[in-house]
Protein backbone atom coordinates (compact mmCIF):
# COMPACT_ATOMS: atom_id res chain seq x y z
CA UNK A 1 0.00 0.00 0.00
CA UNK A 2 1.32 3.45 -0.93
CA UNK A 3 1.69 6.22 1.62
CA UNK A 4 -0.76 8.46 -0.25
CA UNK A 5 -4.02 7.60 -1.93
CA UNK A 6 -4.47 7.08 -5.66
CA UNK A 7 -6.56 10.00 -6.97
CA UNK A 8 -7.66 7.88 -9.94
CA UNK A 9 -9.82 5.78 -7.63
CA UNK A 10 -13.42 6.84 -7.09
CA UNK A 11 -12.83 7.16 -3.34
CA UNK A 12 -9.56 9.05 -3.73
CA UNK A 13 -10.90 11.51 -6.29
CA UNK A 14 -14.00 12.33 -4.26
CA UNK A 15 -12.04 12.61 -1.00
CA UNK A 16 -9.81 15.26 -2.54
CA UNK A 17 -12.33 17.11 -4.70
CA UNK A 18 -15.83 16.00 -3.77
CA UNK A 19 -16.43 17.15 -0.21
CA UNK A 20 -17.41 20.47 1.33
CA UNK A 21 -14.47 20.15 3.74
CA UNK A 22 -11.98 20.10 0.86
CA UNK A 23 -13.64 22.44 -1.60
CA UNK A 24 -10.62 24.77 -1.44
CA UNK A 25 -8.65 22.02 -3.21
CA UNK A 26 -11.13 21.89 -6.07
CA UNK A 27 -11.24 25.69 -6.30
CA UNK A 28 -7.44 25.85 -6.56
CA UNK A 29 -7.34 23.15 -9.22
CA UNK A 30 -10.08 24.77 -11.35
CA UNK A 31 -8.46 28.21 -11.13
CA UNK A 32 -5.17 26.64 -12.28
CA UNK A 33 -6.98 25.35 -15.38
CA UNK A 34 -8.54 28.76 -15.97
CA UNK A 35 -5.10 30.37 -15.90
CA UNK A 36 -4.06 28.04 -18.74
CA UNK A 37 -7.20 28.65 -20.83
CA UNK A 38 -5.54 31.12 -23.21
CA UNK A 39 -7.99 33.89 -22.33
CA UNK A 40 -11.09 31.85 -23.11
CA UNK A 41 -12.03 31.86 -19.42
CA UNK A 42 -11.24 34.99 -17.44
CA UNK A 43 -13.16 34.20 -14.26
CA UNK A 44 -11.66 33.36 -10.91
CA UNK A 45 -13.57 31.03 -8.60
CA UNK A 46 -13.81 32.18 -4.98
CA UNK A 47 -16.42 29.75 -3.69
CA UNK A 48 -18.46 26.75 -4.83
CA UNK A 49 -21.51 24.82 -3.68
CA UNK A 50 -21.80 21.10 -4.29
CA UNK A 51 -24.93 19.87 -6.07
CA UNK A 52 -26.64 16.50 -6.37
CA UNK A 53 -24.39 14.46 -8.66
CA UNK A 54 -27.13 12.15 -9.97
CA UNK A 55 -29.28 13.44 -12.79
CA UNK A 56 -32.33 11.55 -13.99
CA UNK A 57 -33.70 11.65 -17.52
CA UNK A 58 -37.02 13.23 -18.37
CA UNK A 59 -38.60 9.79 -18.70
CA UNK A 60 -38.00 6.25 -17.43
CA UNK A 61 -36.53 5.25 -20.80
CA UNK A 62 -34.00 8.12 -20.92
CA UNK A 63 -30.53 7.39 -19.64
CA UNK A 64 -29.48 9.07 -16.40
CA UNK A 65 -26.14 10.73 -15.65
CA UNK A 66 -23.99 10.35 -12.53
CA UNK A 67 -21.19 12.90 -12.19
CA UNK A 68 -18.07 12.39 -10.08
CA UNK A 69 -18.28 16.00 -8.88
CA UNK A 70 -20.96 18.55 -9.70
CA UNK A 71 -20.92 22.07 -8.29
CA UNK A 72 -21.93 25.67 -8.91
CA UNK A 73 -20.47 29.12 -8.16
CA UNK A 74 -22.33 31.97 -6.51
CA UNK A 75 -22.93 33.42 -9.98
CA UNK A 76 -24.60 30.23 -11.20
CA UNK A 77 -21.85 28.74 -13.36
CA UNK A 78 -21.91 24.92 -13.26
CA UNK A 79 -18.93 22.55 -13.16
CA UNK A 80 -18.90 18.87 -14.01
CA UNK A 81 -15.56 17.35 -12.95
CA UNK A 82 -14.87 13.74 -13.89
CA UNK A 83 -12.03 11.26 -13.61
CA UNK A 84 -12.00 8.81 -16.54
CA UNK A 85 -9.72 5.78 -16.24
CA UNK A 86 -10.49 3.93 -19.48
CA UNK A 87 -11.31 5.06 -22.98
CA UNK A 88 -14.94 4.54 -23.91
CA UNK A 89 -16.47 4.48 -27.34
CA UNK A 90 -18.45 7.67 -28.08
CA UNK A 91 -16.62 9.45 -25.27
CA UNK A 92 -17.25 12.87 -26.83
CA UNK A 93 -20.95 12.14 -27.21
CA UNK A 94 -21.08 11.20 -23.53
CA UNK A 95 -19.44 14.50 -22.51
CA UNK A 96 -21.91 16.54 -24.54
CA UNK A 97 -24.85 14.52 -23.22
CA UNK A 98 -23.74 15.04 -19.62
CA UNK A 99 -23.38 18.78 -20.15
CA UNK A 100 -27.00 18.96 -21.32
CA UNK A 101 -28.28 18.27 -17.79
CA UNK A 102 -27.04 21.50 -16.15
CA UNK A 103 -28.21 23.43 -19.22
CA UNK A 104 -31.72 22.05 -18.76
CA UNK A 105 -31.66 22.92 -15.07
CA UNK A 106 -31.22 26.59 -15.90
CA UNK A 107 -34.58 26.84 -17.68
CA UNK A 108 -36.74 29.13 -15.53
CA UNK A 109 -40.07 27.37 -15.12
CA UNK A 110 -41.43 29.39 -12.21
CA UNK A 111 -41.58 32.88 -13.70
CA UNK A 112 -44.85 34.72 -13.09
CA UNK A 113 -45.62 35.28 -16.75
CA UNK A 114 -44.30 31.82 -17.73
CA UNK A 115 -41.71 33.35 -20.05
CA UNK A 116 -37.95 33.02 -20.06
CA UNK A 117 -35.37 35.02 -22.01
CA UNK A 118 -33.11 31.95 -22.45
CA UNK A 119 -30.14 33.52 -20.67
CA UNK A 120 -27.75 30.79 -19.47
CA UNK A 121 -24.84 30.74 -17.08
CA UNK A 122 -21.59 29.05 -18.04
CA UNK A 123 -21.27 25.26 -18.02
CA UNK A 124 -17.78 23.80 -17.70
CA UNK A 125 -16.95 20.12 -18.13
CA UNK A 126 -13.54 18.99 -16.85
CA UNK A 127 -12.34 15.54 -17.88
CA UNK A 128 -9.20 14.19 -16.21
CA UNK A 129 -8.28 11.30 -18.51
CA UNK A 130 -6.06 8.45 -17.43
CA UNK A 131 -5.57 7.48 -21.08
CA UNK A 132 -4.52 9.01 -24.38
CA UNK A 133 -7.41 10.79 -26.09
CA UNK A 134 -8.63 8.77 -29.03
CA UNK A 135 -11.21 9.49 -31.66
CA UNK A 136 -13.74 7.42 -33.56
CA UNK A 137 -13.49 7.92 -37.31
CA UNK A 138 -15.46 6.26 -40.07
CA UNK A 139 -13.48 4.31 -42.62
CA UNK A 140 -14.22 5.77 -46.06
CA UNK A 141 -14.36 2.35 -47.73
CA UNK A 142 -16.15 0.23 -45.12
CA UNK A 143 -18.15 2.88 -43.26
CA UNK A 144 -17.09 1.28 -39.97
CA UNK A 145 -15.75 3.15 -36.98
CA UNK A 146 -12.05 2.87 -36.24
CA UNK A 147 -10.14 4.19 -33.23
CA UNK A 148 -7.18 6.51 -33.84
CA UNK A 149 -4.96 8.66 -31.63
CA UNK A 150 -6.19 12.18 -32.19
CA UNK A 151 -3.42 14.40 -30.86
CA UNK A 152 0.37 14.51 -30.74
CA UNK A 153 2.39 13.54 -27.67
CA UNK A 154 2.85 17.23 -26.80
CA UNK A 155 -0.87 18.02 -26.72
CA UNK A 156 -2.20 17.11 -23.30
CA UNK A 157 -4.52 20.01 -22.39
CA UNK A 158 -7.52 20.55 -24.65
CA UNK A 159 -9.99 23.43 -24.41
CA UNK A 160 -13.09 22.95 -26.55
CA UNK A 161 -15.61 25.71 -27.30
CA UNK A 162 -18.07 26.52 -30.08
CA UNK A 163 -16.09 28.33 -32.77
CA UNK A 164 -17.06 30.11 -35.99
CA UNK A 165 -15.15 28.23 -38.69
CA UNK A 166 -15.29 31.20 -41.05
CA UNK A 167 -13.63 33.72 -38.74
CA UNK A 168 -11.86 31.40 -36.32
CA UNK A 169 -13.37 33.36 -33.43
CA UNK A 170 -15.15 31.90 -30.43
CA UNK A 171 -18.87 31.89 -31.20
CA UNK A 172 -20.07 30.93 -27.71
CA UNK A 173 -17.92 30.91 -24.58
CA UNK A 174 -20.43 29.70 -21.99
CA UNK A 175 -20.06 26.02 -22.88
CA UNK A 176 -16.47 24.88 -22.32
CA UNK A 177 -14.90 21.42 -22.19
CA UNK A 178 -11.48 20.90 -20.59
CA UNK A 179 -9.69 17.60 -21.18
CA UNK A 180 -6.38 16.56 -19.60
CA UNK A 181 -4.52 13.57 -21.09
CA UNK A 182 -2.66 12.68 -17.92
CA UNK A 183 -0.33 9.96 -19.36
CA UNK A 184 1.30 12.68 -21.47
CA UNK A 185 2.35 14.76 -18.46
CA UNK A 186 6.01 13.91 -17.89
CA UNK A 187 7.44 16.93 -16.05
CA UNK A 188 9.79 16.26 -13.14
CA UNK A 189 9.77 18.01 -9.78
CA UNK A 190 12.41 20.58 -10.76
CA UNK A 191 10.40 21.55 -13.87
CA UNK A 192 7.28 22.64 -11.98
CA UNK A 193 6.63 26.36 -12.37
CA UNK A 194 2.91 27.17 -12.51
CA UNK A 195 0.08 25.98 -10.29
CA UNK A 196 -1.18 24.13 -13.34
CA UNK A 197 2.10 22.17 -13.55
CA UNK A 198 2.01 21.42 -9.85
CA UNK A 199 -1.57 20.19 -9.82
CA UNK A 200 -0.95 17.88 -12.78
CA UNK A 201 2.19 16.55 -11.11
CA UNK A 202 0.19 15.77 -7.97
CA UNK A 203 -2.58 13.99 -9.87
CA UNK A 204 -0.07 12.02 -11.93
CA UNK A 205 2.30 11.02 -9.11
CA UNK A 206 0.60 11.32 -5.72
CA UNK A 207 0.32 7.60 -4.99
CA UNK A 208 4.00 7.07 -5.92
CA UNK A 209 5.45 9.70 -3.58
CA UNK A 210 6.94 9.09 -0.15
CA UNK A 211 6.80 12.73 0.96
CA UNK A 212 5.70 16.15 -0.24
CA UNK A 213 8.31 17.53 -2.69
CA UNK A 214 9.93 20.84 -1.77
CA UNK A 215 8.58 22.31 -5.04
CA UNK A 216 5.04 21.90 -3.63
CA UNK A 217 5.34 24.08 -0.56
CA UNK A 218 2.17 26.11 -1.12
CA UNK A 219 -0.34 25.73 1.71
CA UNK A 220 -2.90 24.16 -0.62
CA UNK A 221 -0.58 21.22 -1.31
CA UNK A 222 0.10 20.82 2.40
CA UNK A 223 -3.65 20.24 2.66
CA UNK A 224 -3.61 17.81 -0.26
CA UNK A 225 -0.92 15.60 1.26
CA UNK A 226 -2.58 15.70 4.67
CA UNK A 227 -5.92 14.54 3.24
CA UNK A 228 -4.24 11.94 1.03
CA UNK A 229 -2.23 10.20 3.76
CA UNK A 230 -3.67 6.71 4.03
CA UNK A 231 -2.38 6.14 7.56
CA UNK A 232 -4.72 8.89 8.78
CA UNK A 233 -7.86 7.23 7.36
CA UNK A 234 -10.53 5.96 9.69
CA UNK A 235 -11.19 2.19 9.50
CA UNK A 236 -14.30 2.89 7.41
CA UNK A 237 -12.36 5.14 5.02
CA UNK A 238 -9.58 2.58 4.70
CA UNK A 239 -12.05 -0.18 3.80
CA UNK A 240 -13.81 2.05 1.28
CA UNK A 241 -10.49 3.05 -0.27
CA UNK A 242 -9.30 -0.56 -0.56
CA UNK A 243 -12.54 -1.52 -2.32
CA UNK A 244 -12.21 1.47 -4.65
CA UNK A 245 -8.59 0.59 -5.41
CA UNK A 246 -9.48 -3.01 -6.26
CA UNK A 247 -12.31 -1.81 -8.51
CA UNK A 248 -9.83 0.39 -10.37
CA UNK A 249 -7.46 -2.56 -10.81
CA UNK A 250 -10.30 -4.83 -11.96
CA UNK A 251 -11.57 -2.37 -14.55
CA UNK A 252 -8.09 -1.53 -15.86
CA UNK A 253 -7.05 -5.18 -16.07
CA UNK A 254 -10.32 -6.17 -17.69
CA UNK A 255 -10.00 -3.46 -20.35
CA UNK A 256 -6.37 -4.37 -21.05
CA UNK A 257 -7.35 -8.03 -21.29
CA UNK A 258 -10.17 -7.16 -23.67
CA UNK A 259 -7.83 -5.21 -25.93
CA UNK A 260 -5.33 -8.09 -26.03
CA UNK A 261 -7.94 -10.76 -26.64
CA UNK A 262 -9.75 -8.61 -29.16
CA UNK A 263 -6.56 -8.07 -31.13
CA UNK A 264 -5.56 -11.75 -31.02
CA UNK A 265 -9.02 -12.95 -31.94
CA UNK A 266 -9.23 -10.41 -34.72
CA UNK A 267 -5.88 -11.49 -36.10
CA UNK A 268 -6.88 -15.17 -36.09
CA UNK A 269 -10.28 -14.58 -37.62
CA UNK A 270 -8.74 -12.21 -40.12
CA UNK A 271 -6.94 -15.11 -41.75
CA UNK A 272 -10.29 -16.66 -42.62
CA UNK A 273 -12.75 -13.81 -42.94
CA UNK A 274 -10.61 -10.80 -43.79
CA UNK A 275 -8.71 -8.56 -41.41
CA UNK A 276 -11.40 -5.95 -40.77
CA UNK A 277 -14.21 -8.39 -40.16
CA UNK A 278 -12.02 -10.58 -38.00
CA UNK A 279 -10.87 -7.66 -35.89
CA UNK A 280 -14.47 -6.53 -35.38
CA UNK A 281 -15.47 -10.03 -34.27
CA UNK A 282 -12.49 -10.20 -31.96
CA UNK A 283 -13.23 -6.81 -30.42
CA UNK A 284 -16.84 -7.88 -29.79
CA UNK A 285 -15.66 -11.08 -28.13
CA UNK A 286 -13.15 -9.14 -26.05
CA UNK A 287 -15.80 -6.63 -24.91
CA UNK A 288 -18.14 -9.45 -23.90
CA UNK A 289 -15.37 -11.16 -21.95
CA UNK A 290 -14.64 -7.84 -20.26
CA UNK A 291 -18.28 -7.46 -19.26
CA UNK A 292 -18.34 -11.02 -17.89
CA UNK A 293 -15.18 -10.36 -15.86
CA UNK A 294 -16.75 -7.24 -14.39
CA UNK A 295 -19.96 -9.14 -13.57
CA UNK A 296 -17.92 -11.73 -11.70
CA UNK A 297 -16.34 -8.92 -9.69
CA UNK A 298 -19.82 -7.71 -8.72
CA UNK A 299 -19.72 -4.38 -10.56
CA UNK A 300 -23.15 -2.78 -11.20
CA UNK A 301 -24.78 -3.56 -14.56
CA UNK A 302 -25.20 0.14 -15.41
CA UNK A 303 -21.51 0.85 -14.77
CA UNK A 304 -20.52 -2.11 -16.95
CA UNK A 305 -22.84 -0.84 -19.71
CA UNK A 306 -21.23 2.60 -19.52
CA UNK A 307 -17.70 1.23 -19.75
CA UNK A 308 -18.28 -1.48 -22.37
CA UNK A 309 -20.91 0.39 -24.44
CA UNK A 310 -23.03 -2.78 -24.41
CA UNK A 311 -26.70 -2.32 -23.63
CA UNK A 312 -28.11 -3.22 -20.23
CA UNK A 313 -30.12 -5.95 -21.98
CA UNK A 314 -26.97 -7.46 -23.54
CA UNK A 315 -25.24 -7.50 -20.17
CA UNK A 316 -28.25 -9.14 -18.53
CA UNK A 317 -28.04 -11.87 -21.19
CA UNK A 318 -24.34 -12.37 -20.43
CA UNK A 319 -25.22 -12.56 -16.76
CA UNK A 320 -27.32 -15.63 -17.47
CA UNK A 321 -24.22 -17.51 -18.70
CA UNK A 322 -22.45 -17.24 -15.31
Amino acid sequence: MSKYLNPYTDFGFKKLFGSELNKDLLISFLNALFEQSKGIVNDEITDITYLNAEKLGRSASERRAIFDVYCTTKHGSRFIVEMQNVFQQFFKDRSVYYSSFPIREMAKKDTKDETWNYELQSVYTVGILNFVFKDEQKDVDTGKLKIVNEFSDDDLFHIVVLTDQTTGKVFYDKLVYFYLEMPKFQKKEDELVTMYDKWLFVLRNLSKLLERPRELQERIFERVFKEAEIAMFSPEEYTAYEESLHSLWDITNAMNDAETKGFNKGKKEGEKLGIEKGRAEGEKLGIEKTAIAMLKKGLPVELIAEISQLSVEEIEELKKTL
